[in-house]
């Protein structure tokens, strides 16, 4: 095994063995309990960590050291609703002059971006070309920088819905490539995406804000059709989200299955409480409303959408709080890409404002989004055993959790990506 230890200029600095590495940290966030260690010690080797302690006791003479007792540490973050490969400076009819091999190249230098925010997990919900796959396979194999990508390939929808592209006139006769209508079209579109590489499931069940000619809350999926969907994918090991906007394609979405809901602008009293009894996680992307409304019109999105965004911003924000009071799954997920990439710690000061204590902002965005991947055993915490993920920011993000937009270390499987700290 090579150790690569990589700075803020993003050039490869030092190839180390694969000796045990020290992360000396000042304060660590224990994100089950909600504590914090003082002067702890974090020993990383083969891209797990190996021991986690009181640097007083821990077994770390003659071990080279990562110095960041000025700083405090946690684990790495993770959004589950990004997509990487989409410009949040090209919206609506600009986007159409935007290829499959131009939108990797962009997911490449977002990847980055994003990594180096503190986002060392990332689920891209969504990508044409199947764009986010060869990412996420560039990004394994080493040849560009960027989180652990769980991916979708193009998301699956019906004709004329959210998840086809309806900018273009009849006379185009364009379908987008994840149209499948029906239960046993569906099925065999799940089929398909997972052939060509895709680790999750991403269909549409309501209309939405970005999408031209339907209602944000409109009905669009089938329960039929969203319980052939989960089925299929289910059966191949992959978990499906749903982009539902509406209330009662959230309910819908449940109740055939679904994994996330995406979103959830409208769910009601009903919608919790069926999100509740199914474990399923709802995902509130409840930040880039700010920039849809501020930003929307500069950079090219259709007046209908920033009207759409008008409607549902607010009440999206209260039935957040709602959720969080009835006591809902709720992951981390901010829909990155319509907003700039890299800007995805904003929606925690907005997470707090409608609800939540910072260290329940913080959890959100490591335990149960860890769970909603099925990676809880993996990634969402600093523990023995556990992938190293690892960040650090000044500040203490439980008292003031803007804290989390100063990320100055960020290691991902024990690989450093970015050390503002200096040093090792």
């Amino acid at each position: 095994m090579i150790y690569r230890i990589l700075f803020s200029s993003g050039m490869l600095a030092a190839v180390l063995s694969a000796d045990p590495t020290v992360v000396r940290c000042g304060k660590l966030i224990d994100v089950r309990s909600g504590s914090v260690k003082v002067d702890a010690a974090v020993v990383v080797n083969n891209r797990r960590i190996v021991e986690v302690g009181p640097a007083s006791s821990t077994a770390v003479a003659g071990l080279p050291v990562v110095d960041l007792t000025a700083a405090t540490c946690m684990p790495g973050l993770i959004d589950v609703h990004d997509h990487l490969t989409s410009d949040a400076r090209i919206h609506g009819y600009k986007s159409l002059g935007i290829s499959v091999p131009r939108a990797t190249l962009t997911g490449a230098r977002n990847a980055k971006v994003t990594l180096r925010a503190g986002f060392t997990t990332v689920r891209n919900v969504g990508a044409s070309g199947y764009s986010d796959v060869a990412l996420r396979d560039a990004i394994n194999d080493g040849d560009v920088e960027g989180p652990r990508l769980l991916v979708s390939g193009p998301a699956l929808g019906i004709t004329g819905g959210h998840c086809d592209e309806n900018l273009l006139p009849a006379e185009f006769h364009y379908a987008s490539e994840g149209v499948a209508n029906g239960p046993w079209q569906a099925r065999a579109k799940v089929r398909e995406v997972i052939k060509y590489g895709a680790d999750m499931i991403k269909i549409c069940a309501s209309g939405g804000v970005m999408s031209k000619g339907d209602a944000v809350g409109a009905a669009q999926y089938t329960t039929e059709e969203m319980k052939a969907i989960a089925d299929e994918a289910h059966k191949r090991g992959r978990k499906v989200a749903a982009h539902a906007h509406g209330t009662q394609s959230i309910k819908e979405a449940i109740e055939a299955g679904i994994d996330s809901i995406e979103h959830s602008s409208l769910i009601d009293e009903e919608g919790l409480r069926l999100a509740k009894q199914h474990g399923t996680f709802l995902v509130f992307d409840i930040y880039n409303d700010d920039f849809i409304v501020r930003e929307g019109a500069n950079v090219g999105m259709l007046p209908e959408s920033i009207e759409k965004e008008k409607q549902i911003g607010k009440l999206q924000r209260e039935n957040f709080r709602k959720a969080y009071l009835a006591g809902a799954k709720l992951a981390f997920g901010t829909d990155g890409g319509v907003y700039p990439h890299g800007d995805n710690w904003k929606q925690f000061p907005l997470m707090v404002e409608y609800g939540m204590r910072p260290i329940e902002a913080i959890r959100a965005a490591t335990l149960v989004s860890a769970d909603l991947l099925g990676l809880s055993k993996e990634i969402g915490s600093v523990e023995k055993g556990f992938s190293a993920d690892l960040i650090a920011v000044t500040g203490d993000p439980l008292t003031d959790i803007r804290s989390l937009q100063n990320v100055k270390f960020v290691m991902k499987q024990g690989t450093v990506y970015r050390n503002d700290f200096g040093g090792r």
